[in-house]
């Protein structure tokens, strides 16, 4: 195995090991093949049925030559979608608000980046007609990118369970669920349902 692949490799394993809240089932996916030489993708749904819709998406690339937009040779990408009350998508400060999450999210979770960037889109829907008894719905999505950085000087890929864990809080703060509580269980990682294999 070449060392950037053992990198990636090692920072895969890390990635794997990260704390995921309960309410959250997250799977491994097919990942892009045309960004980088190496990626991995999870995605995330409510593993709640009754819950609002939500649903999202972590990819982790690597390219051991580096990639000048990014500053380094990991870029962590995600993106969130999670249901409004119509009156919250209406709100002149929900952009603003959505990117305090994801601030907020690395800052709680110690994920260290740089080069970080996205945006932040509200959609409301109106019914009409036949379909005019449905309810008004809303959705909030959150895309963004950034490059992960070293925690103490040890390698980039020792902390990238990190960058999973500022993503699913991210989620947390989408769905409007509480901190939990510390020393709470989250799911372990071992967990996560691993990517179909097609024969």
């Amino acid at each position: 195995m070449t060392a950037s692949a053992e990198a990636f490799a090692q920072a895969s394993a890390r990635v794997r090991e990260a704390r995921i809240r309960p309410e959250f089932r997250v799977d491994e996916a097919p990942a892009p093949q045309r960004l980088a030489p190496f990626a991995l993708a999870l995605t995330v749904e409510s593993a709640i049925d009754d819950r609002d819709p939500l649903s999202g998406r972590f990819v982790l690339l690597h390219d051991p030559d580096g990639v000048d937009e990014w500053d380094g040779d990991f870029r962590a990408v995600v993106f969130a979608r999670a249901s409004l009350e119509p009156d919250l998508v209406a709100d002149p400060m929900l952009h603003d608000v959505g990117w305090t999450w994801l601030v907020e999210a690395l800052a709680e979770t110690g994920a260290h980046a740089s080069q970080l960037g996205g945006t932040v889109t509200a959609t409301a829907g109106q019914s009409f007609g036949s379909l005019s008894d449905r309810p008004r719905d809303g959705f909030v999505e959150i895309r963004a990118s950034w490059t992960p950085c070293s925690v103490d000087d040890a390698p980039v890929h020792e902390s990238m369970e990190r960058h999973v864990e500022a993503w699913i809080e991210l989620l947390r703060h989408a769905t409007g669920l509480m901190p939990m509580a510390p020393g709470a269980q989250h799911v372990q990682q071992s967990q996560i349902h691993p990517a179909p294999v097609h024969s």
